[in-house]
């Protein structure tokens, strides 16, 4: 079967793959439909990533069909519509027994730590795979994306009424916007794009697009999705008295912490890794209820064959992407 496998950085290579194995017990053959590109995927294709290896298979943001299903499988079915939870997990390390299967101490991620997705079927455990057959492939394959800002705020516990600063409007920071208004938190967004801040302007009535930095402790919560470690230093001087940091972004370069300035304001400084399966069933409900309007997202579609020859203008600054979407079949 046809499979992509990044081979270097900025280097794809179409390859033959192997056809799937039947899947065996507590496993689901799925094909796959729809893959989204990630700030991840673009870390990786630009050599920026420092969790990945070549030569690799990227694609952990996937809309697929299940195939077949092998015994004792009950939560999906041949011919179901799924998004996938990308996280493999062990199951009885100390996270996870935790219930923290995002930050799992063995965690291999679909296309990150291990072959990915960009092909066209693939065995996965049954139990990662999330089923909404009233959604479309490109809805599903948006789903892992809007966890990693489900879970931010979650790990942030943003209430109503709360003000909040997100720094960066790029996708992640995006689905972070989209949690803590659904939290019914005051929410800014500053961000150096035009283009991204006319997207907010356009879709999200009620935020505030900063232009210019932001004013000293002018939030109680302030979620960096940039993954610059310079704009993850200076969150300390957005926060209020008492208030919340959480690094979503992830960067190699250590960040500079002012620790005076963090103990006196008595900062709660936080990471949010990934998302949970929780995550995952509440995005399928919000999106099928019509809470989380996905339509505006996808700015950018190309065929599988030809991603080799269009990523690299996705990737380029004043591309306009705000997200991409593969189609495999």
């Amino acid at each position: 079967m046809k499979a992509l496998q990044l081979t270097a950085p900025r280097q794809f290579a179409p390859f033959v793959l192997p056809e799937a194995l039947p899947p065996a017990a507590g496993e689901a053959l799925v094909i796959i439909h729809a893959i989204g590109i990630c700030g991840t995927d673009v870390s990786g294709y630009l050599g920026k990533m420092p969790f990945m290896e070549y030569p690799l298979v990227l694609g952990h943001e996937l809309g697929v069909e299940v195939l077949a299903v092998g015994e004792g499988v009950t939560n999906v079915k041949a011919g179901d519509r799924c998004s996938v939870e990308p996280y493999l997990n062990c199951g009885h390390c100390h996270s996870c027994q935790q219930g923290c299967t995002n930050c799992c101490e063995s965690l291999k991620v679909l296309g990150v730590h291990c072959d990915g997705g960009m092909r066209e079927r693939m065995v996965l455990p049954a139990v990662k795979l999330h089923p909404r057959n009233t959604l479309s492939y490109e809805q599903l394959a948006l789903v892992e994306m809007l966890g990693i800002g489900c879970h931010a705020v979650n790990r942030a516990n943003v209430s109503a009424g709360e003000s909040v600063l997100i720094i960066g409007a790029g996708p992640i920071g995006l689905t972070v916007l989209e949690f803590a208004r659904l939290a019914g938190a005051e929410v800014s967004v500053w961000e150096l794009g035009q283009a991204r801040r006319a997207f907010v302007e356009q879709n999200y009535p009620g935020v505030t697009v900063l232009t210019e930095p932001p004013a000293e402790q002018c939030a109680q919560v302030v979620f960096d999705a940039t993954g610059h470690a310079e704009s993850m230093a200076e969150t300390f001087r957005y926060a209020k008295f008492t208030g919340r940091i959480v690094y979503v972004g992830i960067t190699k370069v250590p960040v500079m912490l002012d620790d005076p300035l963090f103990h006196r304001r008595e900062l709660t400084l936080l990471a949010s890794r990934n998302a949970v399966a929780g995550d995952f069933h509440r995005i399928l409900e919000l999106i099928e209820a019509g809470k989380i309007n996905t339509e505006a997202w996808i700015s950018h579609r190309a065929p599988f064959d030809e991603l080799p020859s269009t990523m690299m203008s996705w990737v380029t600054p004043g591309s306009g992407v705000v997200k991409a979407i593969v189609n495999v079949s």
